[in-house]
């Protein structure tokens, strides 16, 4: 008689939802959501997201637009529900999410401005038996408002537990609860922008000089990002006189001449190149390519998905001792770490220049970078939801 042997059981795989930005709404969040999606499902949790179809009101909006125009994310799956001014749209996508009935969902929260909407999901769900685990960029916002504090902690009320990318953001939401778990992992390198190019191809793309000492500050310009400190270093006559570049690429969320303004007073016009636009996806490489140095002098900050970006295209780096942004760029290892002083960033440029360090700093940053996976990033959340 022949006997049969029991089969094991094939496990079940976890699903989730990740509730936040993402295509067609552009910037660094939603680019952070669609890589996130993908590195679920690569470790085998089956994820969708659930974006916004309003994020803004043009009114509240600095930018051009809000939308991209690239191309969808492959084998992604996205629905645009939410709108953040419409409370009727909260209601439907906390409907769709518990239809799906999840295992987890993670929200993904940068603004007080979005906590109604958010957190009106988020206590939805969990009725439904759903545990909501928050990735917080920021629980106290740089540009600070009336009701932020209020706003912040209904929504930390609302999850079950926390992910922050920085020890800056750990210690800001100990002020909003000290008994639900809070985890720290840092945020890990993008690896969607492309492969990295030869220096000498993507300054051919851009225009610039083959051989031009050429320098980086990249992304949206705001007040708190400090892009006037580097214009003063700029000024500096120890950097006049190495005759730099500074390669300006990003939107501007404020008033522009302002800032072209101080470039002309400064005398620098001829040292500072102006993309005052926003940079496509599939552009992005070409400038951190380009770039002997990447320049993040932030008044205050708590992470910043541009230090990733460079760590994924191993460019050397410094940043303002504010945030988290020293617990990513080891102060002489991939870069420099100073102070909130346009003297002291005039210093560090001119050092870097003159003591030949990018090859050194280059081949650190291609070590240092393996310590920021989006595997590590997956299993602590899946670790946040087991024990929430």
């Amino acid at each position: 008689m022949r006997v049969t042997q029991p089969q094991p059981t094939k496990e079940k795989p976890q699903t989730a939802i990740l509730v936040g930005p993402a295509y067609p709404l552009r910037g660094g969040i939603a680019d952070f959501n669609e890589a996130l999606c993908k590195a679920m499902i690569d470790e085998g949790v089956q994820t969708s997201i659930v974006s916004f179809y309003l994020q803004y009101p043009k009114i509240l909006f600095p930018g051009k637009t809000q939308v991209t125009g690239g191309v969808a994310p492959a084998n992604l799956e996205i629905a645009s529900l939410i709108s953040s001014v419409n409370p009727l749209s909260w209601l439907k996508a906390a409907a769709f999410i518990k239809k799906q009935k999840p295992d987890f969902v993670v929200i993904r929260y940068w603004l007080p401005f979005m906590s109604p909407a958010l957190s009106t999901i988020a206590r939805r769900i969990s009725k439904a038996g759903i545990k909501v685990i928050a990735i917080t960029d920021n629980v106290i916002p740089h540009e600070k408002r009336v009701g932020d504090h209020a706003l912040t902690q209904y929504f930390v009320n609302s999850c079950d537990a926390f992910i922050a990318m920085s020890q800056t953001v750990v210690d800001d939401l100990k002020k909003f609860t000290v008994t639900k778990p809070v985890f720290f992992s840092p945020h890990p390198v993008y690896d969607i922008f492309g492969e990295k190019i030869t220096k000498d191809e993507a300054r051919r793309k851009l225009g610039l000089g083959i051989g031009e000492k050429v320098i980086l500050f990249f992304g949206f310009i705001r007040q708190y990002k400090g892009l006037d400190l580097l214009l003063n270093a700029m000024a500096d006559e120890s950097v006049r006189s190495l005759k730099i570049k500074l390669l300006v690429a990003g939107e501007f969320y404020g008033d522009e001449e302002i800032y072209k303004r101080m470039i002309a007073e400064l005398r620098i016009s001829e040292n500072v190149i102006l993309h005052s636009s926003y940079i496509p996806k599939e552009d992005v490489k070409n400038y951190f390519c380009a770039a002997d140095l990447v320049v993040q002098p932030y008044r205050t900050a708590t992470q910043s998905g541009i230090t990733q970006i460079a760590y994924h295209f191993e460019r050397p780096m410094l940043v303002t001792n504010v945030g988290g942004l020293a617990e990513i760029v080891p102060d002489g290892k991939v870069g420099y770490v100073v102070a909130v002083d346009a003297a002291e960033i005039a210093g560090r440029i001119v050092d870097f220049y003159k003591s030949g360090r990018e090859e050194e700093f280059r081949v650190n940053a291609s070590k240092e970078k393996v310590r920021f996976s989006w595997k590590s990033f997956v299993n602590r959340i899946l670790l946040a939801k087991t024990q929430s």
